[in-house]
């Protein structure tokens, strides 16, 4: 298998808000890798750390200790102005409220371009007005659309305005913070089919921010699985479906809907109770159980999870 080319580095990250005795830890020690033209999804509940991760690679939130780095290049903490723009440039955000994420009192128009007028990455009027248009349409919204504001716009189409901010810098990273987790389910997929899209068209990579696994198992190569700050598991899509070993990871499996009404009936769910860890004196390391396949356990937990997948 060739090597593939790491795009994105995250080496022992913690991030923390507040100090001294009010110093909440939100990341605790995460390190994972993401390859070029692939989709990485984070998920995990509420709370659970992954809005933190996704800005601190975009140097929206500063790391407490670790290290980030982008093509090679360390992007946390303090970095040259130019390297600063270059981030800016190549790694874009799609928020998750569509309502919330656009200024209200601008023009669609504005909105889209306010990147390429801040870094002035046009010619000309002409040109700007163009590539505005040109996003729009990638994105399946009509050019005219430019001259109206958020509001006259529906859920969908909004998120749509958003990916076409981000899709006008043209980025090489783009982080989606639970992009479909405010539309209609009926307009869900049709996001989810465009942002696919979009990552072969123009050679996209993508963090995915989730909390729900039904989700970014359609739109995922690999998939880490993140509770109260610190990674559990971490494997390719398909496997992590297939020989879920985490028990965090199996009670997120357990609560996805079952579209079949007497299956959802009969289904057990799975509750997570963090006290049957004993990590009092067996302490658990971060290990590479099959191939790709990564958890977070002691010995003994870690013996069970190789046991469980012959």
């Amino acid at each position: 298998m060739a090597e593939r080319e790491k795009l994105v580095e995250l080496k022992n990250v913690a991030i923390s808000y507040g100090t001294g005795r009010k110093e909440f830890v939100a990341v605790d020690n995460v390190s994972f890798d993401i390859y070029k033209n692939e989709t990485f999804s984070l998920v995990g509940e509420s709370g659970s750390g992954k809005t933190s991760i996704g800005r601190a690679i975009l140097r929206i939130n500063p790391v407490t200790r670790g290290e980030i780095h982008f093509k090679g290049q360390k992007i946390s903490g303090d970095i040259s102005a130019s390297r600063d723009k270059e981030v800016i440039r190549k790694c874009q955000m799609i928020f998750q409220d569509p309502m919330a994420s656009l200024n209200e009192r601008a023009k669609v128009d504005y909105i889209v371009s306010e990147g390429l007028l801040n870094f002035h990455l046009y010619q000309n009027e002409a040109e700007r007005k163009e590539k505005v248009q040109k996003v729009l349409r990638e994105v399946g919204l009509l050019p005219e659309f430019a001259s109206r504001f958020p509001h006259e716009f529906s859920g969908g189409q909004r998120q749509r305005i958003g990916v076409a901010r981000a899709l006008v810098m043209e980025p090489e990273f783009i982080v989606a913070d639970e992009p479909i987790s405010a539309l209609d389910v009926s307009i869900r997929a049709q996001v989810l089919n465009l942002l696919n899209r979009l990552k072969k068209d123009r050679h996209l990579t993508y963090l995915f921010i989730s909390h729900d696994l039904s989700v970014v198992r359609f739109i995922s190569d690999r998939i880490a699985v993140i509770h109260l700050g610190r990674i559990v598991e971490l494997s390719e899509s398909e496997d992590l479906f297939r020989h879920p070993l985490h028990p965090y990871t199996r009670a997120l499996l357990s609560a996805v809907s079952l579209p079949d009404p007497e299956l959802e009936k009969k289904k057990k769910l799975f509750v997570y109770d963090p006290s049957l860890h004993d990590y009092s004196v067996d302490k658990p390391v971060w290990e590479e159980i099959l191939e790709g396949h990564f958890v977070y356990g002691n010995q003994r937990e870690l013996d069970q999870y190789r046991q469980a997948v012959r």
